[in-house]
């Protein structure tokens, strides 16, 4: 059985970070936070010379395993000095997004406001400029919990494969329909 070429790729530990393993958790501490994760019996992780490097215990058992730690304990280091971003943009004619601190206002063509409160480790900002679509910018040092609170937004209002219409991610290339054919 082969190891997971991601998995094989060592972490490099940027300045400012500090990385550390104890019973199963891995930490990692830098300038924007701080991000533990619990990993499985069959991962070795060690710290050398800067670098983390993620080993499987048991081949046979930690094929899949191997991979995806490595990849986690990038995320979180990543996190940690640099941080995560994501932009998403409102198509649709009267459609507004207002960041109040740590809410976000959505006006989405509903008879009502949708309120979303964020959690202190994301924050948003809105862009509003005359003539063109309203941007929601997050930022966090979780990947994770951005992911997770960016597709929440969307799912109040899917982009629609017609008109385009909805709460799409900037640079995403929409699969569009054409409608109805023309009268004979």
């Amino acid at each position: 059985m082969s190891l997971s070429r991601i998995g094989k790729m060592p972490i490099a530990i940027p300045a400012g970070v500090e990385v550390s393993v104890k019973d199963n958790v891995f930490t990692a501490k830098g300038k924007l936070g701080q991000l533990t994760q619990d990993f499985h019996g069959d991962v070795n992780v060690k710290i050398e010379d800067g670098f983390v490097i993620v080993e499987p215990a048991n081949i046979e058992k930690a094929g899949a395993k191997h991979g995806l730690y490595r990849a986690l304990f990038f995320n979180m280091v990543k996190g940690v000095s640099e941080g995560f971003e994501l932009v998403q943009e409102l198509v649709g004619v009267g459609y507004k997004a207002e960041a109040k601190g740590q809410q976000l206002e959505l006006s989405l063509g509903f008879s009502h406001t949708i309120v979303m409160v964020f959690p202190e480790e994301i924050k948003v900002e809105t862009v509003n400029e005359r003539g063109k679509n309203p941007i929601i910018k997050l930022r966090s040092y979780d990947k994770q919990l951005l992911g997770q609170v960016a597709a929440k937004i969307r799912s109040f209002r899917k982009p629609e494969p017609y008109k385009g219409k909805g709460i799409k991610f900037v640079g995403e290339v929409l699969r569009r329909k054409q409608g109805k054919a023309a009268g004979k």
